[in-house]
């Protein structure tokens, strides 16, 4: 998995992806006939198919971007500073974090700190943190900070991915465990009729933006968004509420906040998943969305749909997927690639 390893350690927040794009760039070379990146960042590739003109255009989008942070402000005398949020954090899954901030300078490592426990009154005690109670520790002079940092430089989350038992856990698995399994996927298709595209999109994380533009260029006739989504199979969260589960298979996914899976890919990826023996678990998901929200809303409308990778502790340092999971949603997607011309699954 040293593919995953250097996807997810990368830092690339919205906006700010250049070092992932390089590593899929990377990974591509000489497994597509085309590769490019567009004004927004997305690297578009494709793998032309064998079929007749015109031939069926299947595009799989999973976004490189990471929930991160962009400095906001410098304090003058200590030299400690204030970030805005990009994406959808919990604060309290932030304190006492280390973090990487990205310079014209350089890269200088953090710490992300607020007041401790000691000194808080009661009532604050009582408070969740927020945002405006963190703030970032350089270790280094005011001095220094203000000739080296500058307002606006972008701000990532430091962790190494690891694997503990039969799991891979570390930050951004959102979305660079998708990433791996579509490019993995790619890799592994055989004879295919349809033109597929492979796209790498950026800004995710702020509103589907680089789905959005992408998939307006490439007009698809079949869009399949590969993302992760909640599995709530822990402590204290009551089995109707855990929308999937570890273990038990990549998930195809019904409905989220942005978008409604076309029904027949629907039934296309089930069926193929049984025919393969490739286990699965169906997935409704009460709140969040996938790139599929911009692939079905495309042009005229596309038929759409997303597999998921099924993963604990979403939006922290330590997200969690299970490498089984992982495996299938490589095999669901590969196989779907190689069948996809066999119909454009429109309503």
């Amino acid at each position: 998995m040293e593919l995953l390893r250097k996807l997810a350690e990368a830092p690339g927040i919205p906006g700010r992806e250049e070092k992932v794009s390089e590593i899929v760039k990377e990974a591509l070379k000489g497994h597509v006939d085309e590769i490019r990146t567009d004004v927004l960042g997305n690297v578009i590739a494709l793998k032309s198919g064998s079929g007749p003109s015109p031939r069926v255009k299947v595009m799989i989008a999973a976004h490189m971007d990471e929930i991160g942070f962009f400095v906001s402000h410098i304090d003058e005398k200590t030299g400690f500073l204030r970030v805005d949020p990009i994406g959808g954090f919990d604060p309290r899954v932030l304190i006492a974090q280390r973090v990487v901030v990205h310079s014209d300078s350089g890269d200088y490592i953090g710490v992300m700190g607020t007041k401790p426990v000691h000194i808080l009154k009661e009532e604050e005690k009582k408070k969740a943190p927020e945002m405006e109670d963190i703030f970032i520790d350089l270790g280094i002079p005011a001095d220094e900070v203000k000739e080296k940092i500058t307002v606006g430089d972008s701000v990532t989350l430091k962790q190494n991915l690891m694997e503990f038992g039969e799991l891979v856990s570390g930050k951004a698995l959102d979305d660079r465990v998708g990433i791996y399994v579509m490019i993995e996927a790619l890799k592994r298709v055989e004879e295919h009729q349809c033109d597929i595209y492979l796209v790498a999109t950026t800004q995710e994380e702020v509103g589907i933006r680089g789905a959005t533009v992408s998939s307006f260029g490439i007009a698809p006739d079949i869009g399949i968004a590969v993302d992760v989504t909640v599995a709530c199979d822990i402590p204290g969260v009551e089995e109707p509420r855990r929308v999937t589960k570890l273990g038990e298979g990549v998930a195809i996914k019904v409905k989220d906040s942005l978008s409604i899976s076309n029904p027949q890919l629907v039934r296309k990826l089930r069926k193929i998943a049984e025919e393969k023996k490739i286990k699965y678990q169906m997935e409704v998901l009460p709140r969040g969305g996938t790139d599929a929200g911009a692939l079905q809303l495309t042009r005229e409308g596309v038929a759409a749909a997303t597999i998921s990778i099924p993963t604990r502790y979403i939006h922290s340092v330590v997200e969690s997927a299970h490498k089984k999971d992982i495996e299938a949603a490589i095999e669901l997607l590969a196989a779907f690639l190689e069948v996809a011309h066999q119909g454009k699954y429109a309503l």
